[in-house]
């Protein structure tokens, strides 16, 4: 073949290369992460290069947990849905593991994306890793240094194992610069604002409620758990000087029942279903003040400017305490009361972007996959 021929079809076969579309699945398992893909699934599906395909691990399984935010945010159906349920922590890890390695091996994507910190984040992550898939973590250099929570385990393995590391801001940043992880970081603001952008641009209104209350949310296991400590909680609610409005989780309700805890003996508490994610809004929206031990309602709170006391001894978003819009309260619940009553500081808004986070995603995305590969 002469040789001006050979670099025409050299040339063709780049070009058709090109022209190909690439693959993405993403993997999502939790309420954050659904919140999360909506937009992102969004601003992907402007680029018709991209094939997107979701796996849906069902950590959270329950119909308000997970059905209901890919109704109500518009997010095609699931390719796949494992449907794992709840176990220990290595036994769910290795069922999802088992399961997203084989739909790779089938699928062979261009990049993988995962969010967050969950079970489903990590065994994502290790089944990419393994396959040499290139893997995007958007929530990349959150750091609450406390391992003992499941959650920061997660998140340090998924960030070391990750290609293109999308951080909220300057603070998870300089949290990777510490632990000598410099390549692939992107400082593109929280996806989670991209989706309240939607919803409060929807007609979002507040609830309807006569009087004034606080809404509480609470998951994790350490105020869950232990029978003694969700006692002094509950009690803690039912002592404040307003209403609560407790979106209980289905696991939380279980154990109350499991323990014995009879409900009706917290009049002040007004005990409700988990909410989908434009009625959760609008409770936030309406409420005097959030009671959570959530990242995402922490950041939720913060950008409805809504003060927040979050149940927790630590918080990966410390932007959200900058004047006091969000409080820590933990070992003392008797503090809970006076952390209600403290009125916040100025508020002080752009750490986590301006609610295009998405859109510069998969910009990156776009240039990471066509132009570097």
């Amino acid at each position: 073949m002469f040789p001006s021929l050979v670099l025409l079809n050299g040339y063709a076969e780049l070009l058709s290369q090109r022209n190909m579309k690439k693959k993405i699945i993403t993997v999502v398992g939790a309420r954050p992460q659904f919140i999360k893909n909506a937009p992102l699934e969004m601003a992907l599906r402007k680029h018709e290069r991209f094939e997107v395909k979701s796996i849906h691990t069902g950590q959270h399984y329950d119909d308000n947990m997970s059905r209901v935010f890919f109704e109500e945010l518009d997010i095609d159906e699931p390719a796949y849905q494992l449907n794992v349920g709840s176990a220990s922590h290595g036994k769910q890890t290795a069922r999802m593991l088992e399961s997203i390695e084989e739909i790779l091996l089938m699928e062979q994507p261009s990049m993988l994306v995962v969010y967050g910190d969950t079970n489903s984040t990590l065994a994502g992550a290790l089944a990419a890793s393994k396959l040499h898939i290139p893997i995007a973590h958007i929530e990349a250099g959150l750091r609450s240094y406390n391992k003992t929570m499941p959650e920061e385990i997660n998140r340090v393995l998924t960030d070391y194992l990750s290609t293109l590391l999308f951080v909220p801001s300057e603070v998870s940043l300089k949290n990777l610069h510490k632990e000598g992880v410099s390549d692939g970081i992107h400082i593109v603001g929280d996806i989670m604002l991209d989706t309240l952008k939607i919803a409060v641009g929807g007609n979002l209104t507040h609830n309807t409620q006569e009087t004034p209350y606080y809404y509480a949310t609470l998951h994790r296991p350490y105020n869950t758990d232990d029978k003694d400590r969700i006692l002094n909680v509950l009690s803690a609610f039912n002592a404040l000087s307003l209403p609560v409005v407790f979106a209980i989780h289905p696991r939380t309700s279980a154990l109350l029942s499991s323990m014995n805890i009879a409900i009706d003996k917290y009049p002040n508490i007004d005990f409700i279903a988990p909410q989908g994610y434009f009625d959760n809004i609008r409770y936030m929206a309406g409420a005097e003040k959030i009671i959570t031990d959530s990242g995402g309602l922490q950041k939720e709170a913060w950008f409805l400017k809504k003060p927040c006391v979050t149940l927790r001894p630590e918080t990966e978003w410390i932007e959200t305490l900058t004047n006091q819009w969000n409080i820590l309260v933990f070992e003392d619940l008797k503090e809970l009361k006076h952390a209600l009553e403290i009125t916040p500081g100025k508020y002080i808004g752009g750490c986590y972007g301006e609610g295009n986070t998405a859109n510069k995603i998969a910009n990156i995305i776009y240039h990471f996959l066509f132009d570097t590969q």
